[in-house]
């Protein structure tokens, strides 16, 4: 789809890259000539998929808790001492779980609004003044989810993943003058391996739902990894403040309570 030196030259950052969706993200840049740094809270899983990443290209790794701002200084130090810049930030990493939102405690409340939302911020403030805004140029993309007619069932990512919505139209704004765009991604259900991994209900569920999916099937991590290829590119150099759903138009159709209803099936 894309020459196969479209990123050649260009540095990329993509937290959350050890699994799933940030995996794939940092395969698809490595497979089309960029440098690659992966970072994630977990060190021993980390580098196994930065050794893996490496047969496509040169990739990097670095343990970083995206909630730290400390941890936050010492990936931009390594970015600097490792690769020397950067010029592309996905912000992929994030965490939530499945609950009615009248019985998530306030501790998981909060650990989702600040993995989520906080960490997104803290990470692209870093990388925007350390490397962005000094040399007048940069890429953002934030990954988030379907959340545009609520996230009944998820409440605390659904408002996490709003809130990065909106801060992608506000730093797009704000950093237009130092030639930074920023956009999103929003994915629908994308079938990783994670999903397997979910109870017998819940798997019973997502079948039915991939059937009601107007284009019958769930995404895959290509189609996420296009999306971001795309907004990262050339192609896409007058495209910012824009969030870009990939999700057989979930945000549009489909009963938003269904995994809410699910839920509560398991609580009975």
């Amino acid at each position: 789809m894309y020459v196969s030196d479209l990123f050649k030259g260009k540095k990329v950052l993509v937290t959350g890259g050890r699994s799933g969706i940030g995996f794939g993200i940092a395969k698809a840049f490595l497979n089309l000539g960029a440098e690659v740094i992966i970072a994630s809270r977990k060190e021993e899983p980390l580098l196994a998929a930065a050794e893996e990443l490496q047969a496509f290209g040169p990739c990097y790794a670095k343990v970083c808790d995206i909630r730290e701002p400390d941890a936050i200084k010492e990936l931009g130090e390594m970015i600097q001492e490792t690769i020397g810049g950067l010029d592309i930030l996905i912000n992929n990493a994030g965490g939530q779980f499945p609950a009615p939102s009248n019985v998530i405690a306030q501790k998981g409340w909060a650990a989702v609004i600040n993995n989520n939302l906080n960490g997104t911020f803290y990470m692209s403030q870093h990388i925007a003044n350390t490397f962005f805004i000094p040399q007048k140029s940069g890429t953002i993309i934030n990954i988030t989810a379907n959340v545009m007619r609520g996230f009944p069932g998820m409440a605390h990512t659904g408002a996490a993943r709003a809130g990065v919505e909106n801060l992608t139209k506000s730093l797009g704004q704000e950093w237009a003058a130092h030639n930074i765009r920023v956009n999103a991604v929003a994915p629908g259900t994308i079938a990783t391996s994670g999903l397997e991994n979910y109870p017998e209900q819940m798997q019973a569920f997502l079948k039915e739902s991939e059937k009601k999916n107007l284009m019958k099937r769930f995404g895959t991590i290509q189609d996420v990894s296009n999306a971001v290829l795309f907004l990262s590119s050339p192609l896409a150099s007058y495209i910012s403040g824009v969030t870009l759903p990939v999700d057989g138009l979930e945000h549009l159709a489909g009963d938003r309570m269904e995994l809410y209803n699910t839920i509560m099936s398991f609580m009975k």
